[in-house]
């Protein structure tokens, strides 16, 4: 319809190609995956549940405290992700993130399996992208 705006849905501005990770990988195995891809994030899954995520902060935070034996991802964790439908509002998802202080939504299929994750460097890309766009047509 003429004059109607379509809301930027989160799977156009999402990082697809997702690298996940189980609940039983051990602490170091994690952190050396996320430099090997030079990522911040991790999905924890089981089979095609998400059940968790953890952040590069997660893994160093428990690397330092080696004492009770080798960690594992499921150790450190934070279970109940933000998860979200490829179709949510992006608008809506920042949102949410900035209030609950989220650093990622994980972007799951309807039937199930992760497509992708939408982080905070995500939403500043597409903040940048907004402002040059602004600037350039002023």
């Amino acid at each position: 319809m003429p004059g109607m705006k379509t809301l930027l849905q989160i799977q156009e501005c999402m990082t697809a190609g997702l690298v996940t990770i189980t609940e039983d990988i051990p602490v170091a195995d994690a952190i050396e995956l996320l430099r090997t891809h030079g990522i911040r994030h991790l999905p924890v899954v089981r089979g095609d549940e998400v059940v968790g995520v953890v952040s590069d902060r997660d893994l160093k935070l428990a690397a330092m405290f080696r004492g009770s034996g080798v960690l594992q991802v499921g150790d450190v964790m934070t279970a109940d992700p933000f998860i979200v439908h490829p179709g949510a509002a992006v608008e809506r998802v920042v949102d949410i993130m900035a209030e609950r202080k989220y650093g990622c939504a994980i972007v799951k299929a309807p039937g199930g399996g992760v497509l992708g994750i939408f982080t905070d460097r995500d939403a500043l890309r597409l903040l940048s992208a907004v402002l040059r766009n602004n600037r350039a047509l002023s």
